[in-house]
């Protein structure tokens, strides 16, 4: 059954249909969980979200994609640090809800989207920075954060080029209109 799961997610043309269709779709679940969200809810699930875009943003501003082998900031501490800042924005946005069931089932479709989504970004960067990337994986864990070599020189990691290339105010802004909306329809215009 895992297996066929993994399959699904690996699978090229599912895939690429659902990146042409990610925005409609996000919208679209959007719309529906917007009369869910509760008052009492809004400010924990804000809490756990803005920490994840947090996160995010630092990564973006850390990374040089395919160009340099990024182990500095949030990347000191566990390999994909992106794409748990991404689990933790999603998953405060739908604590808002204070639906248990809902947070169960992203949780897992998440997992399997990262896992594999890791495994076959994993294998490009072992293609493109080699041993050195290796000796990465060895030292700092995929998932789970890993303390016992930071630096506190390299924790800073701010890059001008990095943010702008990996679009970080476009995502800021995305996410503070996603913040305003729920905050009118939790608050000002309860539906």
């Amino acid at each position: 059954m895992i297996s066929y799961i993994n399959e699904l997610f690996n699978n090229r043309k599912i895939r690429k249909f659902l990146l042409k269709l990610r925005l409609p779709i996000a919208l679209v679940l959007f719309i529906v969980f917007l009369p869910h969200t509760r008052q009492d809810w809004f400010l924990p699930g804000l809490i756990v979200s803005i920490l994840g875009e947090m996160l995010q943003v630092w990564c973006f501003s850390t990374i040089k994609t395919h160009k340099k082998l990024t182990i500095i900031g949030p990347y000191m501490f566990v390999r994909n640090p992106m794409y748990i800042g991404r689990f933790f924005l999603i998953f405060g946005i739908l604590m808002m809800a204070a639906i248990p069931w809902l947070l169960g089932i992203f949780t897992i479709i998440y997992w399997f989207y990262m896992t594999n989504r890791v495994r076959r970004e994993e294998a490009l960067l072992t293609e493109l920075f080699g041993e050195d990337y290796l000796d990465y994986q060895k030292e700092v864990r995929p998932y789970l954060p890993t303390f016992g070599k930071w630096r506190p020189e390299l924790l800073w990691s701010f890059n001008s080029e990095s943010f702008a290339k990996n679009n970080a105010l476009i995502n800021m802004i995305a996410v503070t209109a996603v913040y305003a909306v729920l905050f009118y329809f939790t608050f000002v215009r309860p539906l």
